[in-house]
C-alpha cells in the first residue's frame, strides 16, 4: 500500500512539473529563509550560556534617571568603590570582582603599538567568570602582576601559546608596567557578553595615585563589576535590599549648595549575565549588544515567510486537487476509504516538504557563511548533539507537511464519485475554496507589503541618521585618539601647534568630546532660586576647537586666549593651590542652547552674562562661580538614539583633560593622514599615533541600523519571491481552468484588454486589501522602532503608498504574461469540441 501511494505520488509530480517546481521551489526557499533567521535568533539568545555556573554571575549594572528631564539611561557600568560595597553586605556573593577597560600601548624591543579588549582586574577574576584555560592554572590570577592572554593575543606577541611564564610590558598612566604570563584562555567566543585580549591582575590604589578619589567615587562609573551568586540564591531578594543598600553606603559627594547623592539618581541592579546582551543595558557595554524587541521580531518574520510558503502549497494543492477528481472516484469505487485519501494526500505533501528541505538545508550551508559573516557573528550549523539541528528539522518536515496537505487531504477526500462519474468530469470544485485561495493570497501579500514599509522606514532612518546636520560641519574631519595619555600631558600644545603646520590642515582643536566618543562628564550647576542642582554635561576644549568642529554662535562670543578668566587650566593631577584659585576667581563657559534652556533662559541671548556656581572642583574648595560668555547651537556628538546632551564648555589650553585633536582638513585625507602621522612620530614613539576619519565613525555608529535595513530587505525580497511564486502558480491554473470561458468572451466581442483587465482584477483586488490590513500593523510596529530614536524621520504615508504601489505592480507583472497569452489565444481552440 505504502508503496502504490508513493508511486502514485510521484507520478502526480512528474505529470505536472510546473507546479511540483513552484512548490518544492518556493517551500524551500521559505524553509531556507526560516532556518536561517531561526538559527540566528537562537545564537543571539545563546549568548553566555556556554560559561560554566552562568546561572550564577551577575553583571552589576547602574541605571540612572535625570533628574531634570525624567529620562532613564541604563548602563552596564559601576563604581570601583560598589564592589567591596557588595561583597560586604551581601552573604550570598560568593566571589566579585571589578574590571577596567584599558587599552596601553604593548612595549616591545623599543618599539609601541596598540592594544585592544586589555583588561585590568582587582582581584581573581577567573573565580568569578570560569573563563576556560589553555595553559596554567585557575590560580593564574592570584597575584597583582599576574596576567593572562587569549590564545589569539599569545600568538600575536609571543607567536606560541606557550608563554606561561614569560614577562610583557605596557605603558598606563606614563608608566611602564610588567606582567608575567601565567596562564592563557581559550578565546571568548563571539557569543559573549564579555571581551578580553588580556586580563591583568592590578593594585588599583596605585595604579590611581593620582587620582585618588576615583576609589572611593559613588558617581565615577568607569568599569564594571561582576558577582557571583551561592548557587540557589534568591536575586529578587538581594534586588529587594538595594534601596536600603545605597542608603548605607552611599555618601553625598558634593557638599553646600550644590548637594549630589549618587543613590538619589541612580539605581544599581543585578543582571545575570545571560540576559546582558538582549538587556535594557547597552550603554559603555563590552561588545556590542542588540535589542531584544528586534530579534523577536526577526522570529516573526522566519515563521511568517515560512507561513507564506506553505499557504503557497495549501493554495496551489487545494487548486490542483480538484484535477483529480476522477481518480479519488474510482479509488473509493474500488474500496477506498476516505482515511487512506487522506494518509495518501499528506503523504505527498511531506514528500514535497522533504524534497524541499533537501534543497533548503543546501541553500542554508552554502549561505550561512555570509549571512554570519554579515551579521558579524559565528553562527554555526550543526545536525547533531545538543545544538544539532537534524531533529528540528524532521519534526518541521512533518509539521510542514501536515499543514500544508491537511485542507487538501480533507477537500480531494470529500468528493463523491457518482456525481463525478456520471457527469464524466476530470474535476470538481468544492464551494468556498476559491473563497479560501483569495484569502490566503491577501494574507502573502500583506506579510510583504508589511515587511516592505518595514525596510523602507528602517533604511529611510539609518540614511537620516548618517546626514542629519549634527550641528557642526562633520566633513573633512580627521579626528586624533590618546591625547590624554601621561605621555602627552604636556605636550598637547606643542602638538597641536605643529598639526597646523601640516600641509592641507585648516584648523585643529582639542576636546574631551568628540565624533562618537565615549566621554560622558556632568555636573551639577546651582540655579538662583533652586534647591537641586541641574545636570549638565561639562567637557574642556581649547580656543581652537569651535573653527575644527565648525560649530554655530548663536549668542555672545567664544573662547579668548588673551582674557585670563576665559582660562581653566589645571596641573594633573590638580594641585590645591590651583583649584582654590579657580573657585575664588571663577571661569568663564560657553554653553550650547539646550544647556541655556536648562539654566532657565528661553532666548540664547538672555544667558550671556549670567553667573552660577558650579562644582567642577573637589569639594572642599567649594564651587566655582562660572559665567556664561556664549552660546553654541546644539550640536549631536553621539548617535541620534540618545538625548541631546546640555553642555558647558571648559576652556582648557593645558592640563589633561583633553582626549581627542580634531584636525579639519582640505585636499586629499590620506595625504594628510601621513603628514600628521609623520608629525607624530617626531613628538612620540612610546603612543601609536591612531586618527579615524568622521564619516569612518559616523558610519560604525549605525552599523547596526544599517545591517538591520539590510537584512529586512533581504528577507522582505524573498517574501515577495514566495508571494509571487504562488500568484504565477495561481494565476497559470485559473487561466487553464478559464480558457473556455475566455473563448466565449471573445466570440460573444470581448477585447484582448478587456481580457487581460478581468485577469489582472482578480489576482490584484487581493493586493489592495491586503494593504488595508498590512498599513496599521507596519505603521505601529515602525512607531514603536522609531521612538527609540532621540531624532527620528516623520512617519508619513510615503513608505506605505511605495509598498503598496510596488506590490502592486509586482502582482501585474507576475500574471500579466499569462493573462496576455490566454487573452491572445484563438477562441476557435476552446470551443471546437462543443
Amino acid at each position: 500500500m505504502w508503496r502504490n501511494y508513493l508511486t502514485v505520488g510521484l507520478r502526480s509530480l512528474m505529470k505536472n512539473r510546473t507546479y511540483a517546481f513552484i512548490n518544492i521551489l518556493g517551500l524551500a526557499i521559505g524553509m531556507a529563509a526560516c532556518l536561517m533567521i531561526l538559527l540566528f535568533v537562537r545564537y543571539e539568545f545563546s549568548y553566555d550560556k556556554w560559561l560554566p555556573h552562568a546561572e550564577d554571575v551577575y553583571q552589576v549594572q547602574t541605571w540612572f534617571k535625570n533628574p531634570d528631564t525624567g529620562e532613564l539611561s541604563y548602563g552596564q557600568m559601576s563604581t570601583y568603590t560598589s564592589e567591596a560595597a557588595l561583597r560586604k553586605d551581601f552573604p550570598q556573593i560568593v566571589s566579585s570582582v571589578y574590571v577596567l577597560a584599558s587599552e596601553p600601548v604593548f612595549y616591545k624591543d623599543g618599539q609601541a603599538s596598540s592594544t585592544e579588549n586589555y583588561r585590568y582586574v582587582n582581584g581573581d577574576l577567573l573565580d568569578t567568570i570560569p573563563l576556560p584555560l589553555v595553559a596554567g592554572t585557575k590560580d593564574a590570577l592570584k597575584q597583582v602582576g599576574s596576567a593572562i592572554l587569549s590564545e589569539t593575543e599569545a600568538v600575536k606577541r609571543f607567536g606560541t601559546t606557550n608563554v606561561v611564564g614569560k614577562t610583557f610590558t605596557v605603558i598606563s598612566k606614563g608608566k611602564q608596567r610588567d606582567f608575567r604570563v601565567t596562564g592563557v584562555f581559550k578565546d571568548i567566543p563571539k557569543n559573549s557578553s564579555f571581551s578580553a585580549n588580556m586580563i591583568g591582575r592590578m593594585d588599583f590604589p596605585s595604579f590611581f595615585e593620582s587620582e585618588p578619589t576615583f576609589l572611593d567615587c559613588w558617581g565615577c562609573n568607569s568599569g564594571w563589576v561582576y558577582v557571583r551568586l551561592k548557587p540557589g540564591s534568591d536575586v529578587k531578594t538581594i534586588q529587594a535590599q538595594m534601596p536600603a543598600w545605597e542608603k548605607r553606603n552611599i555618601p553625598d559627594e558634593n557638599s553646600g549648595e550644590a548637594r549630589f547623592n549618587a543613590g538619589d539618581y541612580g539605581d544599581w541592579h543585578l543582571i545575570n549575565i545571560r540576559d546582558v546582551h538582549l538587556g535594557k543595558a547597552q550603554d559603555a557595554s563590552l561588545t556590542v549588544g542588540n535589542d531584544k524587541s528586534s530579534i523577536i521580531t526577526f522570529a516573526v518574520i522566519a515563521l511568517l515567510i515560512l507561513g507564506m510558503a506553505v499557504v503557497n502549497f495549501t493554495n496551489l494543492s487545494t487548486a490542483r486537487a480538484s484535477q483529480r477528481a476522477r481518480e479519488v472516484a474510482l479509488r473509493k469505487v474500488l474500496g477506498a476509504t476516505r482515511r487512506q485519501l487522506i494518509i495518501q494526500f499528506i503523504g505527498e505533501s511531506i514528500i514535497v516538504t522533504f524534497l524541499a528541505t533537501v534543497i533548503a538545508l543546501a541553500v542554508v550551508e552554502l549561505a550561512m557563511p555570509a549571512f554570519s559573516s554579515f551579521l558579524k557573528s559565528d553562527i554555526q550549523v550543526h545536525y547533531l548533539g545538543s545544538d544539532g539541528i537534524l531533529l528540528p528539522v524532521l519534526l518541521l518536515v512533518a509539521l510542514v507537511g501536515v499543514l500544508g496537505g491537511l485542507y487538501p487531504a480533507f477537500f480531494i477526500s470529500r468528493f463523491q464519485p457518482a456525481s463525478v462519474l456520471r457527469a464524466n468530469k476530470s474535476s470538481a470544485e468544492t464551494p468556498g475554496s476559491g473563497r479560501l485561495r483569495q484569502v490566503l493570497v491577501v494574507g502573502q501579500f500583506a506579510v510583504s507589503i508589511g515587511l516592505i514599509v518595514c525596510t523602507t522606514v528602517i533604511y529611510a532612518q539609518t540614511v537620516y541618521a548618517r546626514t542629519v546636520d549634527p550641528g557642526y560641519k562633520r566633513d573633512h574631519i580627521l579626528q586624533v585618539a590618546e591625547m590624554n595619555r601621561y605621555q602627552l600631558l604636556d605636550k598637547g600644545e606643542m602638538i597641536a601647534e605643529r598639526a597646523r603646520r601640516v600641509p592641507g590642515v585648516d584648523a585643529v582643536g582639542r576636546t574631551s568630546i568628540g565624533v562618537a566618543t565615549d566621554s560622558n562628564n556632568n555636573t551639577g550647576v546651582m540655579i538662583p532660586g533652586k534647591k537641586e542642582p541641574v545636570t549638565i554635561g561639562n567637557y574642556v576644549v581649547d580656543p581652537g576647537f569651535f573653527d575644527a568642529m565648525g560649530l554655530t554662535l548663536v549668542a555672545g562670543r567664544w573662547f579668548d586666549e588673551r582674557r585670563p578668566m576665559d582660562d581653566m587650566s589645571l596641573p594633573f593631577p590638580p594641585d590645591d593651590a590651583s583649584q582654590r584659585a579657580i573657585a575664588a576667581r571663577g571661569v568663564n563657559v560657553v554653553v550650547n542652547e539646550l544647556g541655556a534652556q536648562r539654566l532657565g533662559f528661553r532666548h540664547p541671548a538672555d544667558a550671556v552674562g549670567k553667573t552660577f556656581r558650579a562644582a567642577l572642583v573637589q569639594d572642599e574648595f567649594g564651587l566655582v562661580p562660572v559665567t556664561v560668555v556664549g552660546v553654541v547651537k546644539d550640536s549631536r556628538f553621539r548617535s541620534i538614539k540618545q538625548p541631546l546632551d546640555p553642555i558647558m564648555f571648559l576652556n582648557a589650553r593645558a592640563g589633561g583633560g583633553h582626549t581627542h585633536m580634531i584636525v579639519r582638513y582640505h585636499g586629499d585625507p590620506e595625504t594628510v593622514r601621513r603628514g600628521l602621522d609623520q608629525m607624530w612620530r617626531g613628538v612620540t614613539t612610546e603612543v601609536p599615533f591612531n586618527a579615524k576619519y568622521s564619516d569612518d565613525i559616523v558610519g560604525k555608529l549605525y552599523e547596526a541600523e544599517d545591517a538591520r535595513a539590510k537584512t529586512f530587505a533581504a528577507f522582505a525580497l524573498l517574501s515577495v519571491v514566495v508571494g509571487c511564486l504562488g500568484l504565477f502558480g495561481l494565476a497559470a491554473f485559473t487561466a487553464e481552468r478559464r480558457t473556455k470561458e475566455i473563448g466565449i468572451r471573445k466570440v460573444m466581442g470581448a477585447r484582448t484588454r478587456d481580457i487581460v483587465r478581468l485577469l489582472v482584477w482578480q489576482f490584484t483586488r487581493p493586493v489592495i486589501i491586503a494593504n488595508l490590513i498590512a498599513w496599521p500593523v507596519a505603521w505601529w510596529l515602525m512607531r514603536n522602532w522609531l521612538n527609540k530614536f532621540d531624532d527620528r524621520i516623520t512617519l508619513g504615508p510615503t513608505p506605505f503608498v511605495l509598498a503598496g504601489l510596488l506590490a502592486l505592480v509586482i502582482a501585474i507583472g507576475t500574471i500579466a504574461a499569462h493573462a496576455i497569452k490566454v487573452a491572445s489565444a484563438n477562441p476557435i481552440r476552446a470551443l471546437r469540441y462543443e
